[in-house]
Formats: C-alpha cells, structure tokens, sequence
C-alpha cells in the first residue's frame, strides 16, 4: 500500500488522503466506481451506471451526399436533417434505443475544420476504416452493395477476427463491415 508522503500532497489531488492498494484503489482516486468492482472483478459487460454510446461521427466531404448513401444504399434512417445548417445525423434501422431514447447517433460531419479533414484524409490515403459496422452476413451484403455500383477495396476475407471487407463511401472514408 502506497500513501501520499504529506495531507498537503493529498490536498493536491483532491482528496483527503491518497491510499493505493488493491482493493483501495477507489476510496480517493475513483470514488465514481463501486468498492469491490473497478480492478477487483468487475464483470464484463456490467455497466457501472445509467452510460451508454450517444454519438459518434465521421468527417465526410458533403453531409448531404453523405446522408443520401448512407441512407438509401447502406440502409441507415434518419435522425435528425438540418440541410439549412449541413447537419445530418443518421442511426442504425433496427435500434429504437435503450427506454425509447432513440438509438446511437451517427453525425455525418462537414470536414471543413482543417483538423477533421486531415484526419478524414489520412485514414482514406492510408486504406484504414474511419468506422466498423455490423451485418448479419458480410458476403451477400457485398454481392447487393456491388450490384449498387459500391466500390471495395477487395472481396471479403476470413481473418483472425471473422468475416470482413471494406467499402469506399465516396464522401472521403473507408468503412468497414464486420459480420456479427
């Protein structure tokens, strides 16, 4: 067990006295988290509260022609369109969301801040996904998104991880489908 050396050092960190051990961990550095659970057996998949995923982005090049494939040629819904201000927000078709919230937001976000384009730009030169998605069967996803003139970087692969492939989106990313 490590303590702090002074109450002044302490005082620094916020906390009366800071006690480093096994299952004290909790008592000054993370009093959010439940004694006994964090670093000590918490189960995976248990929550330790009310979180959950709200939204996430992707940097494109054109939110509205972001918004169109993504809807009409990958299947996601709408959540939210705002043409007038360039903010289109899409989400996954079977998710109503946790106590009706609505699901996981996906933001179709304009790249015009230097920061975001430079990062959009480096994954798609460099071949990585910006984002993962989930389908029941990779193969026949890939035979309808071809068939609707979607370009891939290959057929999809059996890898490490399972069954995979990896399509352009035309608006700046390269995404991948998983199969669940």
């Amino acid at each position: 067990m490590t303590t702090a050396k002074s109450p002044a050092a302490a005082a620094s960190w916020g906390v009366a006295a800071l006690t480093l051990g096994p299952t004290e961990l909790h008592l000054g550095l993370f009093p959010w988290i439940p004694p006994g659970s964090a670093f000590t057996g918490l189960r995976p998949g248990r929550s330790l509260g009310n979180m959950r995923l709200k939204m996430c982005s992707i940097h494109v090049k054109d939110p509205a022609a972001a918004h169109e494939f993504y809807t009409s040629i990958l299947g996601f819904e709408t959540m939210m369109a705002m043409p007038e201000y360039n903010l289109y927000i899409v989400k996954d078709p079977d998710s109503s969301g946790d106590a009706g919230k609505g699901g996981v937001g996906l933001l179709l976000e304009p790249s015009d801040n230097p920061i975001g384009a430079g990062y959009m730009n480096g994954l798609h030169d460099s071949g990585m996904p910006a984002i993962v998605l989930g389908v029941q069967d990779v193969r026949a996803e890939y035979k309808r998104l071809s068939a609707q003139g979607v370009i891939f970087q290959s057929e999809p692969a059996d890898g490490a991880t399972g069954i995979s492939v990896v399509l352009d989106d035309g608006c700046g990313n390269y995404v991948q489908l998983h199969q669940d």
